[in-house]
């Protein structure tokens, strides 16, 4: 880990984030919706999404690359256009799938966003280059973070004024669309150079983790953990971590 001085503003630390907003599917509130945002925004929640392009380039708030699971619909997301996406309404509730346009709109700075771009690994920047567009005008916290270094060292480049963010794991074993290059960069770490992260987004059960220790002693850099789903796991975490992303309760 190089040492720097990470731009890791205070509100990135200061309260705990609503993983896909504060979503409860047994009230209809499903996540990664408005209702999600509305009901973290009530409750004064920073609150961490998913971002997505339509097939015309137009960034929206879903986690999945297929429809199935959170819709009515089958196939890719990314093979529908951007006016089809707004018609298509999230299973048991009453939204339909955000655009980022909405999100901001509805968030109106209250609360810290944390964006995360998801990626297939193609060495695809499209997204990234959409997202700070949609995000030029707006004025609340924003902090961007990826699985994908491509799309932060993207990012980077543009020299961003928001913090930018590694989302990491022990093992990525279960990503299939990553080559062998790829995984060894992923789990060396070894894209620092040009990511240059302001703070990492690790998975909980990881930690305690060598990179974490190392980023936080040295370099200053926070640490948020995914997904915190009790009191009991956050209290366990707080030794190794600076920032909780949670759901399933109300932290």
């Amino acid at each position: 880990m190089i040492p720097r001085t990470p731009n890791a503003p205070g509100w990135l630390t200061a309260r705990p984030i609503a993983h896909r907003g504060l979503h409860d599917v047994s009230k209809g509130v499903i996540e990664n919706s408005l209702g999600a945002l509305r009901a973290a925004l009530a409750k004064g929640y920073a609150v961490e999404c998913d971002l997505r392009l339509s097939r015309d380039g137009k960034v929206f708030v879903f986690h999945d690359d297929d429809l199935g699971r959170l819709t009515g619909e089958s196939g890719a997301f990314f093979a529908r256009d951007a006016l089809e996406l707004e018609q298509i309404a999230l299973s048991n509730s009453r939204n339909k799938i955000a655009s980022l346009e909405k999100w901001l709109a509805t968030a109106q700075g209250a609360v810290p966003l944390i964006l995360e771009l998801k990626s297939d690994f193609s060495g695809n920047l499209a997204l990234a280059a959409a997202v700070a567009a949609a995000l030029g005008g707006y004025k609340g916290p924003v902090a961007l973070k990826s699985f994908d270094p491509a799309l932060i060292a993207a990012l980077r480049r543009k020299d961003p004024p928001w913090p930018l963010g590694i989302v990491a794991q022990e093992s990525y074993d279960d990503f299939a669309e990553l080559s062998q290059t790829q995984r060894i960069t992923l789990s060396r770490f070894t894209h620092v150079t040009e990511t240059k992260p302001d703070f990492l987004s690790w998975c909980a059960t990881d930690l305690p983790h060598p990179t974490c220790e190392l980023a936080r002693a040295c370099a200053g850099i926070p640490v948020m953990t995914w997904t915190i789903c009790s009191s009991e796991q956050a209290a366990a975490v707080r030794k190794h971590a600076d920032q909780i992303v949670f759901e399933g309760f109300e932290a």
